[in-house]
């Protein structure tokens, strides 16, 4: 038996689907030779503990956790249980979670992103589009986003821009957010992934052009929902990745001995819609080698 452990709303969004192609990979089909315990707390942090203790008592063989917080919670409730992990936001070593990448040590294992490769990139995306970016502004969530918004920083600093940190704790702080990107100078900014990120992508992208903002997301859907661009891992890769885990531990292997993977594919998607509202214009090379461009 598995365990699933989330902090977003139950449903067959795409990561999960993939999350259960890994498992089929792996000779394990829902209904047929695996049950999966869920266990969704629809954005109630304070029902992800009791969530991850449940499937503890309801002694499942592993469990997955897709998201930093069921991570957290997953470590509180246990240190026996095999644990595959997703995680957008956090450096497993520095979190104590592991002992190296290569050799985990403990319960748990999965796949976590490399910040300061991904946010070199995104600066230079930015710069390349963005004429003559001066500053830039890293919107994040305090805690969750510390490793990030340390890498980021780093990113646009090496590149002689300045960086502006910018935090927000809810949705509502989108607006007086952006509002203080602008008066502070920012001409373009850095989205630091998130579920409030993603709960929020199409009221940040129209805040976005109303403050004429153009902004990087690592979700692809940020872009599609009228956001400007976005460059990232490909998360259902990533799911589908951890649920080939999930199977091999199923079949025997020890998480400990299983090594960190980072994503190994990465898509490039731009609203060339919204560049033109911005008055910007993206180079050839860039639309060419995109993987989606939306107009």
């Amino acid at each position: 038996m598995v365990g699933l452990l989330s902090p977003m709303p139950s449903g067959e969004r795409p990561a999960y689907a993939a999350f259960r192609r890994g498992l089929a990979e792996e000779g394990y089909v829902e209904g047929k030779n695996l049950a999966i315990e869920n266990r969704f707390t629809n954005f109630r942090p304070e029902l992800m503990n009791e969530a991850a203790g449940d499937l503890v008592r309801h002694e499942v063989t592993v469990i997955f956790a897709g998201y930093p917080e069921s991570i957290a919670a997953a470590r509180t409730a246990t240190n026996r249980i095999p644990t595959v992990a997703v995680d957008l936001e956090s450096d497993p070593v520095a979190m104590g979670y592991i002992k190296s990448l290569a050799h985990p040590g403990g319960n748990l294992t999965g796949m976590f992103l490399d910040f300061p490769e991904l946010s070199g990139k995104q600066v230079a995306l930015l710069k390349e589009i963005v004429p003559r970016l001066s500053r830039i502004a890293i919107f994040g969530v305090p805690g969750l986003n510390a490793a990030q918004f340390a890498a980021a920083a780093a990113a646009v600093r090496a590149v002689g821009i300045e960086a502006e940190i910018i935090e927000v704790h809810v949705p509502d702080d989108w607006g007086p957010s952006l509002e203080t990107a602008k008066t502070r100078g920012v001409e373009a900014g850095i989205l630091l992934s998130s579920p409030l990120v993603y709960i929020s992508m199409k009221q940040i992208g129209e805040l976005g052009l109303a403050h004429q903002l153009p902004l990087i997301s690592l979700f692809p859907e940020f872009p599609r929902a009228g956001g400007f661009i976005a460059y990232g891992p490909e998360v259902t890769a990533m799911w589908q990745k951890a649920g080939v885990y999930v199977g091999r531990i199923l079949h025997g292997a020890q998480p400990g001995d299983l090594p960190i993977q980072r994503p190994e594919k990465f898509d490039l998607v731009i609203n060339l819609k919204t560049a033109q509202a911005f008055g910007l214009s993206v180079p050839s090379v860039l639309l060419a080698t995109a993987d989606e461009v939306i107009e």
